[in-house]
């Protein structure tokens, strides 16, 4: 039986859709156990850690009261790059970056900075 690979481009397509819907359950299928997000604050390690993390970010980037402005993607392989901005209600975000690596299906490693500012 063939395995299917499923892409880089397929992997961080579906994380943008659910991130920018905040559907969390969606969203977590991308992760596993043993991902990590590296943040300026610290690493977020396993689901339970990540499942945290977003649903405060999402506190932050309520769905249809922020537009996610990619600048730049670069996709090679198993890796990724995004530089975005971002503007909410509650913050604005001029610039923020995220990397990605990328193993089968899931997210396993992802850094992410972003300059936050409180409204």
């Amino acid at each position: 039986m063939e395995t299917l690979q499923i892409s880089t481009d397929t992997i961080l397509d579906h994380h943008l859709k659910a991130f920018r819907n905040n559907d969390l359950a969606e969203l977590m299928k991308d992760y596993s156990a043993e991902s990590e997000v590296w943040t300026p604050d610290g690493a977020v390690v396993g689901l339970e850690a990540i499942a945290a993390f977003y649903t405060y970010i999402f506190s932050l980037l309520p769905k249809e009261q922020f537009n996610l402005d990619i600048k730049q993607r670069i996709v090679k392989e198993h890796k990724a790059y995004l530089v975005w901005s971002t503007e909410s209600p509650f913050i604005n975000i001029p610039v923020g970056t995220d990397s990605f690596q990328i193993s089968g299906d899931k997210i396993i490693w992802q850094s992410l900075a972003a300059h936050i500012i409180p409204k």
